[in-house]
């Protein structure tokens, strides 16, 4: 069993549940504690995560939220093979800025969603009406306290518009940041509840009209670059005193016939992280 924190919506609140990261929220914590004060908390409550007093049984019909609040959303780009690859192929002025980013010291980092805009499972996520070429990114998110530690991980999903960065690679902001872009949960699983990243293995399924339609699973003994180098590259000129999720990367790219559409169903798993499931909608205008 792999404890996690929850973040749910009761008839009365937003508060932090704790249970598995398979069965859901079981016990609710104190109505006092937030994921910002986990992160902020000098003695590192989210690693002591089972000793902490419960109060009382998740109640029936709660909703559950991404697991962050003021915690910024980042995401790091191109670090698998297959990533690059992808990157390459959609790329209409020959892609090798990737190639380039892929084998350099420094990797990409791009800010990706607030916090508060982050959606959780069972929510919807969002594919722009101005892109004709949309995706999901499953990803693993790591999560860092006030200090830039690493505390715990979390599934994320950094839905991307390749055909608007296939025009430029500085339409990449337009193509990963925008309304219902970033999923993330279903909880936090702190790093010694869910033991070694690489032993995960991530599988994303896409569900259309009760049929899959993509299914595909990657090892992240395949990222390029460790998750500490990348939150250790993320830190060097900024502070996250609330505490970050960092996105890692993707490591499993549709082919290019393949694209979103709305009422598409989008299913993230991870033995020892859970299942972020979530509904496809369409976002904007054209």
């Amino acid at each position: 069993m792999a404890l996690g924190v929850w973040r749910i919506r009761t008839d009365e609140a937003v508060i932090l549940a704790r249970g598995d990261c398979e069965s859901g929220p079981a016990e609710l914590l104190d109505p006092n504690m937030t994921i910002t004060t986990l992160l902020r908390d000098p003695d590192a409550s989210l690693d002591r995560l089972a000793d902490l007093s419960g109060y009382g049984p998740v109640p029936g019909g709660s909703a559950v939220l991404a697991p962050v609040d003021a915690q910024p959303v980042w995401a790091a780009g191109v670090t698998y093979a297959r990533s690059l690859s992808a990157r390459m192929q959609e790329a209409r002025d020959g892609g090798d800025v990737y190639d380039r980013i892929y084998s350099a010291e420094r990797p990409e980092l791009f800010f990706k969603s607030a916090g508060q805009n982050a959606i959780g499972t069972g929510d919807q996520l969002g594919i722009r009406a101005d892109s004709t070429w949309n995706v999901p990114e499953p990803e693993l998110g790591i999560v860092a306290d006030h200090a830039g530690e690493l505390r715990a991980y979390v599934l994320g999903n950094d839905m991307s518009s390749r055909s608007i960065e296939g025009d430029n690679p500085l339409y990449l902001p337009q193509a990963k940041t925008y309304d219902r872009s970033c999923g993330i949960g279903p909880c936090i699983v702190p790093v010694a509840a869910a033991g070694s990243w690489r032993d995960f293995t991530i599988e994303l399924s896409v569900e259309r009209q009760q049929h899959t339609v993509f299914d595909q699973q990657t090892r992240l003994t395949a990222l390029r670059r460790t998750p500490a180098e990348l939150l250790g590259w993320l830190n060097r000129a900024n502070s996250f005193p609330d505490g970050v999720v960092l996105l890692t990367g993707t490591g499993i790219v549709p082919p290019p016939d393949f694209t979103l559409r709305e009422r598409d169903v989008v299913v993230i798993r991870c033995t020892g992280l859970g299942t972020l499931r979530n509904d496809i909608v369409t976002v904007g205008r054209n």
